[in-house]
């Protein structure tokens, strides 16, 4: 009787649905944050000490990956059809430069993962709804001489999607598949 209180109990309680987040750590607590701290660089004004105020410190920020020559031409010269006359001064500068030039990469995001709907529905594997909602942000930086030459902004100012999934025959639906490798393997 107390197991079937409980199972009604619970009959409408999307409380009980799994919820989650993914997060790359960093200073900003938003995209339009992120913005703002890379609209305070200027290219072949901004030294590195500056960025180091700004809280962008190679050292002590989390989620930046460090670009070498290499990793730079790569990303701005892929195919020989690219003509580097046509990159923007800082990059034709940074790869002139040769190793005396690095690249930046910051990367961070916060996305929440929220399951919706009917708690049975979801736990029988009848129905399930995921709301995805969050942000990222990605910025590249490239550093000659201890001066910032080239600065580039990009990512999802606002992320939101709905992942929706529908199986008629419940906590059956992948059975006839494990039925048939079990058999064959």
């Amino acid at each position: 009787m107390l197991a079937v209180s409980a199972c009604i109990g619970l009959a409408g309680c999307s409380s009980l649905l799994p919820r989650g987040t993914s997060s790359l750590d960093g200073k900003w607590d938003s995209y339009e944050a992120a913005e703002q701290t890379f609209d305070k660089i200027t290219p072949y004004q901004t030294r590195v000490d500056d960025l180091k105020a700004l809280g962008l410190d190679i050292k002590t920020t989390p989620n930046i990956t460090i670009l070498n020559y290499s990793d730079v031409v790569r990303r701005f010269v892929p195919s020989p059809s690219i003509n580097p006359d046509d990159l923007d001064t800082g990059v034709k500068d940074c790869i002139s430069a040769k190793t005396s030039c690095q690249g930046f990469e910051i990367e961070q995001r916060a996305i929440k993962r929220t399951r919706t709907g009917n708690f049975w529905a979801d736990w029988l594997n009848f129905k399930r709804k995921t709301e995805v909602t969050g942000w990222n942000f990605r910025g590249m930086l490239l550093i000659r001489e201890n001066v910032v030459v080239y600065k580039l902004v990009g990512g999802q100012p606002l992320i939101h999607e709905e992942e929706k999934s529908n199986n008629p025959l419940g906590p059956l639906q992948g059975s006839g598949d494990a039925t048939v490798r079990s058999l064959l393997f």
